[in-house]
């Protein structure tokens, strides 16, 4: 097996070789999920052990082998499912949360597009937690932010970041939307905001790792409700907001 991982390495650096590494990371799964949960390595180290990992469609692959499931298709057709019934719950809430999503709130009401309305929403329920802000997950920066940026990420636990154009706002393509777990970017020039998170998800399975304290209402929404992934252990913010949903279907 380390075998055949030290030729992962070799062959992540071809190109047009997707099938081969597909086999490979196949093949290596039992003896990388070993070194995940019994060596508990950090993410720097294992990035540079498995880099192959590390992309978008490995990440769907280890969370098929791990949990029978689509990652990404199910999470996407999950929120859009629940969409319309999530903005409403969110624009039920008063107070501070809907003064802080209020700009959001606006932008989502304006746009045709898929993927802003599920950014939108997402930001909604980060917001939703208690004393949470969309801030505390998705981390927004413009181009010209560069060593400042770069030097933020750098300290963070986890996160979603988004790189806009000067002067842009949510209504126009970003420059970049990437992950960052500790400290670490491990994924970048992802299409929306929505699919950088349930890549987040994933490899928080396929990495072992815990959710933010701060952000756990937030994670188990996506696994719980989102994922269908031990739905009947919600906890009672979660299920309060699981019945809440259901009234619409």
């Amino acid at each position: 097996m380390e075998k055949e991982r030290i030729e992962l390495l070799t062959a992540i650096k071809k190109r047009n070789n997707e099938r081969v590494i597909a086999d490979k990371m196949d093949r290596t799964f039992a003896y990388r999920r070993q070194e995940v949960v019994n060596e508990e390595p950090g993410i720097e180290d294992f990035k540079d052990r498995w880099p192959a990992l590390f992309k978008q469609k490995e990440i769907n692959a280890e969370f098929q082998r791990l949990m029978a499931l689509p990652l990404e298709q199910t999470f996407l057709a999950q929120l859009d499912r629940h969409l319309s019934q999530l903005i409403k719950v969110i624009q039920a809430k008063g107070g501070a949360t809907r003064a802080k999503m209020a700009g959001i709130l606006r932008i989502y009401e304006e746009v045709e597009d898929i993927g802003i309305r599920r950014e939108c929403v997402l930001k909604g329920l980060i917001t939703f937690g208690p004393h949470k802000d969309a801030k505390d997950l998705i981390k927004e920066y413009y181009d010209s932010s560069g060593d400042d940026a770069q030097m933020e990420l750098k300290q963070l636990t986890m996160a979603v970041f988004v790189i806009q154009k000067e002067g842009e706002g949510l209504k126009e393509p970003p420059e970049d939307i990437g992950i960052v777990i500790e400290g670490v970017e491990v994924l970048h020039d992802l299409t929306s905001v929505a699919s950088a998170c349930a890549l987040l998800l994933g490899l928080i399975y396929a990495l072992n790792l815990a959710y933010p304290k701060a952000l756990r209402f937030t994670f188990e929404v996506f696994q719980k409700i989102f994922m269908k992934l031990e739905e009947h252990k919600m906890s009672p913010k979660v299920q309060n907001l699981f019945g809440r949903l259901q009234t619409s279907q």
